[in-house]
């Protein structure tokens, strides 16, 4: 019988290079990682910068939320009353201070309402009638406005903070040769009280005079009553000392719609 010969099969040669295939598969893999992280890392940093500009645009202009301040008998334990213009006073501290003053020096106008008090932690809103500080239809103080005045000047002397003083009318027309609207009778009567705070002792350079005509009104016009509370003076108090600034970054309207005023 023929012999069949076994048919032999060449030998298969071990593949050395094997390795490269999983080697090239984790560098592919560990750039996509990279990539991955790279692009977290910008779009975190993207988060941060606003972040960042968010809270600094928060810090520098500190006006998106309020807590009365105590005045009086409410005002907490916890707080140290400082010593006017020392360094133990804090900018809160002393518009407390300078509210409990006038509430103490005017308690018999406070309780009539001819001077009433509100504030919050940027502003110490003193507003005072114009009935005690003018006579009718003028801006030259009355006599009574002086010795008033002076004692208001004694309160806010001792200390720093920017003082802006505020004039408001009624709607009633004026027109005169000093005052031919209410405008001009509004800034008159606000530089009237800025000069007689000069005079007795307040730094010049805290006061600032701004006159709003019969345009912000807090009582109706239609009545006499109304009338009457619509002209007044107002001493809105800062709580920082830069008078300018105060006056480009916050407005005593603000400051009245963002808070729930209080009354002395």
């Amino acid at each position: 019988m023929p012999r069949h010969r076994r048919r032999s099969h060449p030998e298969e040669h071990e593949n050395h290079e094997r390795w490269l295939v999983s080697y090239a598969d984790f560098i592919t893999l560990l750039f996509a990682f990279f990539v991955v992280m790279y692009a977290m890392s910008s779009l975190n940093e993207g988060k941060y910068k606003v972040l960042t500009e968010s809270l600094e645009g928060i810090f520098s202009e500190p006006v998106r939320s309020f807590r009365p301040i105590p005045i009086g008998e409410d005002r907490p334990s916890s707080l140290a009353p400082g010593v006017p213009g020392g360094s133990s006073s804090t900018p809160t501290d002393s518009l407390e201070l300078i509210g409990q003053g006038v509430q103490q020096a005017f308690s018999d106008l406070v309780g009539t309402g001819q001077i009433s008090l509100r504030g919050n932690e940027m502003w110490l809103e003193i507003e005072l009638s114009s009935n005690l500080l003018f006579p009718s239809g003028g801006a030259i103080p009355n006599d009574n406005a002086f010795a008033l005045i002076d004692k208001v000047a004694a309160i806010l002397a001792p200390y720093q903070n920017a003082i802006r003083v505020e004039g408001f009318t009624d709607d009633q027309p004026i027109k005169s040769a000093n005052y031919p609207t209410n405008w001009e009778l509004s800034v008159s009567r606000a530089a009237s009280i800025v000069r007689l705070l000069a005079m007795h002792g307040v730094d010049p350079q805290r006061l600032s005079a701004v006159g709003y005509g019969e345009y912000r009104p807090i009582a109706d016009n239609a009545t006499g009553t109304g009338r009457a509370r619509n002209r007044r003076v107002v001493l809105a108090v800062a709580r920082d000392t830069d008078v300018r600034r105060n006056m480009t970054t916050f407005t005593t309207g603000q400051v009245n719609a963002a808070r729930l005023p209080r009354t002395l």
